[in-house]
């Protein structure tokens, strides 16, 4: 493959990557505000039952027909590992709609890939079949990278976000709250200071409402995020729910013990980041140094030696 052809696929792949980026945020911002006009119109009295024109179907409408083709069928089977829903549970699109636009994602972006990738690169023979491999790679692991990559963020957002949920939580059962009253809370008026976790209050608030018991609710919260820490929180609630008692001490205790544990990790850190920024100290500024110090010297050396 010529040094244009590779610059050409480069460039498709960075294109493709920031269109998958794009979609991905809009997805979650369609589903937030489709969320929020849920709600509002079911807290509004229904004024009429004449029923509204279909809306245009948008862009994310098509890619989730194009994905519903394959429900159930061997491609989706090839396309959704156990791998890629724990992904897509972690980024919280682990729904219908969410699995048929990512396998549409997959499809159209392995054909947008493989198609300009054939008119540009100019081989034969094996050549053209590795360029097809590669091209098919791509595309179908682009959006999976790109997941994984949201789903990372997401989980590091969780463990910021737990000793807040902590406090908050103290707070409420400080003030007379009961368990539920303070996950009700949590779930919907305090959810701006935690975007994740409130998130996910708010839905097993919802399925707490639809007659799952608080256990089967909370499970995803606990075993989702792969946090020992929040699986620890989560059977702490509980206990609370199911026996009462006094929760503030232990989740003073709680806290307290989390705050050191992330304090020694971050000292970690620091010292692990100090060794590293001595050798590149060593290697950048101790040649400067040393040239700074010994350059007049050294001019002067030579500057006699020249003379004699």
């Amino acid at each position: 493959m010529s040094p244009t052809g590779w610059w050409t696929l480069s460039l498709l792949l960075f294109a493709a990557s920031v269109a998958l980026f794009g979609a991905l945020y809009w997805v979650q911002a369609v589903r937030q505000q489709r969320s929020d006009a849920t709600l509002q119109s079911a807290l509004q009295p229904r004024a009429s039952t004449v029923p509204t024109p279909a809306a245009p179907r948008s862009a994310l409408g098509w890619l989730e027909a194009i994905g519903q083709r394959f429900s159930g069928g061997r491609i989706e089977r090839a396309l959704l590992a156990s791998e890629d829903r724990m992904l897509l549970d972690l980024g919280g699109w682990n729904t219908r709609r969410g699995t048929a636009i990512y396998v549409a994602l997959r499809l159209l972006l392995a054909v947008a890939i493989v198609l300009p990738a054939l008119a540009l690169v100019d081989a034969e023979g094996a050549g053209r079949v590795f360029t097809v491999i590669a091209a098919l790679a791509a595309g179908l692991l682009l959006p999976k990278i790109v997941l994984g990559i949201w789903a990372g963020r997401r989980r590091k957002r969780v463990n910021d976000e737990l000793p807040m949920l902590i406090d908050l939580l103290r707070l409420l059962q400080g003030v007379g709250y009961s368990m539920d009253q303070s996950l009700q809370t949590l779930g919907e008026k305090l959810r701006p200071a935690l975007p994740v976790l409130g998130r996910e209050i708010h839905d097993a608030n919802i399925a707490y409402a639809h007659g799952r018991s608080r256990s089967q609710s909370l499970r995803r919260l606990g075993e989702a995020y792969d946090d020992d820490d929040l699986r620890s929180l989560v059977q702490l609630i509980l206990q609370v729910h199911a026996h009462g008692g006094a929760v503030q001490e232990p989740l003073k205790q709680f806290s307290l013990r989390l705050r050191e544990q992330r304090r020694h990790t971050l000292k970690e850190k620091v010292g692990k980041l100090s060794v590293k920024m001595t050798v590149v100290m060593m290697l950048t500024l101790l040649p400067a140094l040393m040239l700074v110090l010994s350059g007049p010297a050294l001019l002067a050396l030579a500057s006699t030696l020249t003379r004699i």
